[in-house]
């Protein structure tokens, strides 16, 4: 199944969007909006921007991955 956003109204009046893996499990949520066609425009935004996106890892230490076995 593919991922998809999920917009909610939060009890203080404002909109946010989830994107869920497949799986159901949140993987990105956004900041709060105003109005709910702000926070369309903010998963149209992701929509076009995240396709390809490559990773800018600016933490100070190297990622290490170890593997089993």
């Amino acid at each position: 199944m593919a991922g998809k956003f999920v917009l909610k109204k939060g009890t203080s009046g404002k909109y946010h969007f989830n994107l869920l893996a497949g799986n159901g499990q949140v993987i990105a949520t956004s900041e709060a909006y105003e109005r709910k066609h702000s926070a369309l425009n903010g998963i149209e935004s992701v929509k076009e921007n995240a396709p390809g996106a490559g990773v800018d890892d600016q933490t100070d230490a190297p990622m290490v991955v170890k593997w089993p076995g």
